[in-house]
């Protein structure tokens, strides 16, 4: 559920349940059918489960290609934000925006069930995770790179959570990023 839009969400997004039998898939539907405007989808429980964790690993697989875009632009010299302004021209194109990295109780950390289910075919989904996962570092090292040039650096790092107009602190990469600044002597 999106942070600040839960009741919404809850309300009128399409839901799926998955029951341990149809008995139970059908005593779900029934209570959702009392406040959800939503399409209500019924299935087992495992494919309930695995279709959660596949759209948040879809949504972390394509975080990852434009943080590693980003990585790749720095290295080679050219400007990701033009580069995916570019690229999006095209109508079958759409990059979404690097970060950071990837936070929250959901994306950061559900991909990983599914890599721990099948660790030999998922394989662009650990790559994704790991690109990621390492965006904070990265992003520190540019950090203090930057503030080298300066005798005693004073920096500020505001925006903790890992979305915006939230408090959510979970996984959040700025988090991530503050604490290594901190524990580097670079902030304090």
């Amino acid at each position: 559920m999106l942070p600040g839009h839960i009741i919404r969400e809850l309300v009128d997004n399409d839901r799926i349940i998955g029951g341990v039998n149809k008995a139970s898939a059908e005593k779900a539907r029934d209570l959702y059918n009392t406040f959800c405007n939503g399409t209500i989808f019924l299935t087992d429980s495992k494919t309930a489960e695995m279709s959660k964790l596949v759209e948040n690993s879809f949504r972390d697989v394509n975080i990852a290609f434009a943080n590693e875009l980003s990585l790749i632009s720095d290295r080679v010299g050219v400007n990701v934000w033009d580069v995916i302004e570019l690229a999006n021209r095209h109508p079958r194109v759409n990059i979404l925006n690097p970060g950071p990295g990837v936070g929250g109780h959901c994306i950061a950390v559900d991909p990983w069930f599914v890599v721990s289910a099948a660790p030999e075919e998922a394989r662009l989904i650990r790559t994704a995770r790991e690109v990621n996962d390492h965006k904070p570092h990265w992003v520190m090292n540019k950090i203090k790179a930057k503030a080298e040039r300066f005798k005693e650096p004073v920096i500020g790092c505001l925006g903790l959570s890992f979305k915006a107009n939230i408090d959510d602190l979970r996984e959040s990469p700025a988090m991530e990023i503050t604490k290594g600044l901190i524990s580097s002597g670079v902030a304090g």
